[in-house]
């Protein structure tokens, strides 16, 4: 239970607070934009079973691999691209955190 909590917490919250701090004038945008980064679990449909609670989804899933997860680094440089590879690299640092508890 504290695993789930914990994970939508980091997909959810740390967005949030980046949004609100970083992004003050137009948070709600920011916001929206960096919670897209779901969209990347998109692939988990690709997997049989989709759902594995014993999964780790990091280096599993294709847009969960480390060549993705260097890609949305490199998105972090710019400025247009910043918002979108926020919501991604959180989306995957709250993975990251979620694989930690199996």
């Amino acid at each position: 239970m504290l695993q789930t909590y914990t994970h939508y917490g980091c997909h959810i919250l740390i967005p949030l607070l980046v949004a609100i701090i970083g992004y003050r004038k137009q948070w709600k945008r920011a916001f929206l934009v960096m919670i897209a980064g779901f969209l990347i679990d998109l692939d988990h449909l690709l997997a049989n079973p989709i759902f594995d609670p014993n999964r780790c989804s990091i280096n599993y899933h294709p847009l969960h691999s480390s060549f993705a997860i260097l890609f949305y680094i490199f998105l972090l440089v710019p400025k247009k691209s910043r918002l979108v590879a926020l919501g991604l690299v959180i989306h995957i640092i709250a993975d990251v955190v979620d694989c930690s508890f199996m």
